[in-house]
């Protein structure tokens, strides 16, 4: 069992004081961890009447998953952490497998909770109805087996399918939430994720000139030989992608073949599992302009920052300037804040100590 002293002191080593709302979440999650359990007449579990499970929502970069992960770190119980974007893709993965049945989402959520006491989802969200209803449903069954949820987010409760063709019908899901769970508002002014001390090594370019190209080839060969520098044809979510070169930790790819090719999220999971660390070359930042180009770049950021891969940018101007005041992507100010820490000193490159892969796979042409 955890106390607030030992998630304090974890959070300083960082150089981190909390401020009220982290303290609040941080009272919550240490109450949630050292509740009780006790089993149902069906053998579930259920955890002590009145403790809630966890929702911490507020602007970008406010520490909500700071807080999270650390008190994550410290809990010694069966625990699982996961983007939504990825827990979306192995839900329906497991649907596609599982046999037919009256209630498929039912069993596939039950066997995907089976054994996992605390579940953090990082960067909990709902823009369409299909998740929507699978969320809705999986919540249901997690509370009803004790298991203890942690979810952060950007939006409120209430704010959650903002949509209102389908808002409604989320509604008894976000009334459960408020009910089922204490809602800690990251109310803090301080963004953490911008004034971090830059890396030595630039990460991001412009503009689009010989020595931003000669930047990039510099950084692959850094990390990947001479004799990977050449053009391929690789997958992604089993589809050919074509990149400039890639080697066993490094893939270096045109903004074009990344972001305005019909593309998904579930590519971006793919090449983050895959490589420790991703060039992005000549984004020219007005295709950024385009909803579904702008909303596939946020989606890339998000997965690469989540699994705390490398990310280096070519762009035709700053893409930090490039990317104020555009709108048509869902949380453009969390890839903005992101894209600020992925350039500061503290952001890791884990391609400095990758473990590489003993091959890359690639798309037959």
């Amino acid at each position: 069992m955890i106390d607030e002293a030992q998630v304090v002191c974890a959070l300083a080593a960082r150089a981190i004081v909390p401020d009220t709302s982290q303290r609040r979440a941080i009272a919550a999650l240490v109450t949630l961890l050292g509740a009780r359990t006790r089993r149902n007449w069906f053998g579930h579990a259920q955890t002590a009447r009145g403790v809630q499970s966890v929702y911490c929502y507020g602007l970008p970069g406010r520490g909500k998953s700071l807080v999270v992960d650390t008190v994550f770190e410290l809990a010694g119980c069966a625990k699982r952490r996961i983007h939504f974007h990825e827990f979306l893709r192995e839900m329906n993965r497991r649907l596609v497998d599982e046999a037919r049945g009256d209630d498929r989402l039912g069993s596939v959520s039950r066997q995907w909770l089976a054994g996992v006491e605390l579940l953090c989802f990082d960067e909990f969200h709902v823009h369409d109805i299909a998740d929507a209803f699978l969320i809705g449903r999986f919540l249901d069954i997690a509370l009803k087996l004790g298991t203890r949820v942690v979810l952060t987010s950007n939006y409120a409760p209430r704010s959650l399918l903002p949509n209102p063709e389908f808002h409604e019908r989320f509604q008894p899901t976000i009334e459960r939430i408020e009910q089922r769970f204490t809602v800690i508002h990251f109310d803090g002014s301080r963004d953490y994720r911008f004034g971090g001390e830059q890396t030595e090594r630039p990460r991001f370019f412009a503009p689009l000139d010989k020595a931003s190209g000669d930047a990039l080839r510099r950084i692959f060969l850094r990390y990947e030989g001479e004799d990977t520098l050449r053009p391929r044809t690789l997958c992604a979510s089993g589809r050919p992608l074509k990149a400039r070169a890639a080697g066993k930790a490094l893939a270096w790819i045109d903004f074009d073949e990344l972001c305005i090719a019909s593309r998904s999220h579930l590519d971006y999971l793919d090449l983050a599992e895959r490589w420790q660390g991703l060039i992005v070359d000549r984004l020219i930042t007005h295709w950024l302009a385009r909803p579904q180009t702008l909303q596939r770049f946020a989606w890339l950021v998000d997965i690469l920052y989540d699994r705390k891969r490398a990310l280096f940018i070519a762009s035709d101007q700053p893409i930090a300037a490039a990317l104020d005041g555009l709108e048509g992507a869902h949380d453009l100010s969390r890839t903005q804040s992101r894209l600020a820490e992925m350039q500061a000193r503290a952001y890791p490159n884990p391609l400095d100590s990758a473990a590489l892969s003993p091959e890359v796979t690639t798309c037959p042409l």
